[in-house]
């Protein structure tokens, strides 16, 4: 029987979750070089601590917190707080694949208002509605209660909802 090198089990870990922690991170931090940065990270700090995981689950909800954790950092350096970036409307409209394949115009407009959202609020938005994940994980994957989880899931959907009237 053939037991997988670490080079493969590293690969498959990737190519596995890849996608979800791109789109996660490109949600958060709006940045295509950004999320591009916290993407490569992520996949670093696996190969580094090489965490043994109990199921899929667990895997999931570990990229998904060390992902949020590296968004968090990102957004509290201070060089991150007084940078004011030149091009960050052309990089949000040009370089995101996963987000600007072929979105209609309302489609488009709730996308710019999610990445209105303040950032903890983005986050339960992104992986209830992207990533299609229960209340109950969202609140294993962020460390958070799962009424917090929903309680936040409701304040997001007010904003979108005064938000998105006030732009019609």
């Amino acid at each position: 029987m053939h037991r997988k090198s670490r080079v493969e089990q590293v690969s498959e870990m990737i190519n596995r979750n890849s996608d979800m922690v791109y789109r996660l991170a490109f949600s958060m931090v709006k940045s295509v070089q950004d999320a591009e940065d916290v993407h490569q990270e992520v996949f670093i700090r696996y190969i580094r601590t090489n965490p043994l995981f109990e199921s899929r689950e667990h895997e999931r909800a570990w990229f998904i917190r060390v992902t949020t954790n590296l968004c968090k950092n990102l957004w509290k350096s201070a060089w991150r707080q007084k940078m004011v970036s030149m091009d960050s409307l052309e990089e949000t409209q040009e370089g995101n694949a996963y987000v600007q394949q072929s979105l209609n115009e309302e489609e488009e407009l709730l996308v710019e208002t999610v990445k209105r959202l303040p950032f903890k609020y983005r986050v339960v938005v992104h992986l209830f509605y992207y990533e299609e994940m229960s209340l109950e994980e969202i609140a294993q994957a962020l460390n958070l209660k799962s009424s917090n989880v929903r309680t936040r899931l409701t304040r997001a959907r007010k904003m979108l909802r005064e938000w998105l009237k006030e732009d019609v």
